[in-house]
């Protein structure tokens, strides 16, 4: 019977790894326009990151607090059913509607 993760398979993927890293560090060594745009998305990628976690830190609460209803009830505020109206009727003369094939 044949394992499923022979040593070959192992070898073969941290070989693949690491030929990509070693291609990724010399590229990023490299002064290219290519890299410098990378460089300059990857950094504003970060910078965006950093900063939409730090004003969730403080405005997160306040957020969550404005699309969150207090209270008791189905959603929160909201009564489980309307006070006039029983379950899924309407009006007493509407009549239910059914799905017709």
């Amino acid at each position: 019977m044949e394992e499923p993760w022979d040593f070959e398979f192992l070898s073969r993927i941290a070989d693949s790894c690491l030929s990509f890293i070693s291609e990724f560090v010399d590229d990023w060594l490299a002064n290219d326009m290519r890299v410098s745009i990378f460089k300059i998305l990857l950094s504003w990628l970060i910078v965006s990151l950093i900063g939409i976690h730090f004003a969730w830190k403080v405005y997160g609460n306040t957020v969550n607090d404005m699309y969150y209803r207090q209270g008791t009830g189905q959603n929160g505020g909201t009564p489980d059913t309307a006070p006039h109206l029983s379950g899924w009727e309407s009006r007493a003369g509407d009549t239910l509607k059914t799905h017709r094939d």
